[in-house]
């Protein structure tokens, strides 16, 4: 972790580390750190939208399967199929 002595303070911009503060090892490791929580975050980000995208399909089955069942005989060998789908 980086101590806080190595921060400035002030804004965004200042709060940045200062590099002649690091030696190139600490550097290169503080890099990473920050390469690893953006390339977290973006993978979060993806990931939330993907599960949205998949929340947004299962809302369009259901309306669709919804409207299906509307229209469809309830003796007819389509709805026995979807029954049998639902016990799965």
């Amino acid at each position: 972790m980086i101590p806080i002595a190595a921060f400035k303070q002030g804004s965004l911009v200042d709060a940045m580390v200062v590099p002649d503060q690091l030696s190139e090892k600490e550097s290169k490791k503080f890099m990473k750190c920050i390469k690893l929580e953006v390339s977290a975050a973006k993978l979060l980000k993806e990931t939330c939208s993907y599960i949205k995208s998949l929340h947004r399909e299962v809302d369009d089955l259901s309306d669709r399967l919804s409207q299906l069942m509307e229209t469809m005989d309830n003796n007819s060998p389509q709805a026995d199929i979807i029954r049998s789908l639902f016990r799965s």
